[in-house]
């Protein structure tokens, strides 16, 4: 039997009404922040070595910005709309840094239902603090099919000192 947190489950455009809203929370650890640089090829130090950072206007290491624009994209496929979803545009604007153990929350809200499918969504991204980090707005085509399916497993990914 599984677990209600492994299932995912989209929003249906005929479901979706203008004001709608649903979030995604996640800590950034220093796991994810090398991950992150690994994968987009963004090595820039600010991230990664805490003495060059210490030497910034932040004093100290602070996530990739686009690490937060991920985490609206994971809200998007994943909680609303969700499976099925399509990624159309995307606006953001940083407005503080995320600094590690920063826990995100992506609230999204239904902005405009349009043809073909398509939603407007605000996205609006606060740290534990409530402070805003990342504001912007989303474009995608809804599904038109609701789907419940298994959240898939992603491997166990280590870290080599």
């Amino acid at each position: 039997m599984s677990d209600t947190l492994d299932i995912l489950e989209n929003i249906t455009y005929d479901e979706l009404n203008e004001g709608d809203s649903a979030t995604f929370t996640r800590t950034l650890t220093e796991d994810e922040l090398v991950l992150f640089a690994a994968v987009s090829g963004d090595v820039n130090p600010v991230h990664l070595d805490s003495e060059f950072a210490a030497d910034t206007m932040f004093k100290e290491r602070i996530a990739h910005g686009m690490w937060s624009g991920s985490l609206i994209s994971a809200a998007l496929a994943t909680v609303m709309p969700g499976p099925g979803t399509i990624y159309l545009d995307q606006t953001l604007s940083f407005k503080r840094p995320v600094k590690l153990d920063d826990t995100l929350t992506v609230k999204l809200t239904v902005s405009e239902k349009g043809a073909k499918n398509r939603v407007t969504l605000a996205c609006d991204v606060r740290n534990q603090n409530d402070d805003q980090v990342v504001v912007g707005e989303a474009k995608v085509i809804a599904p038109t099919e609701k789907v419940s399916l298994q959240k898939p497993r992603l491997p166990k990914i280590t870290i080599e000192g």
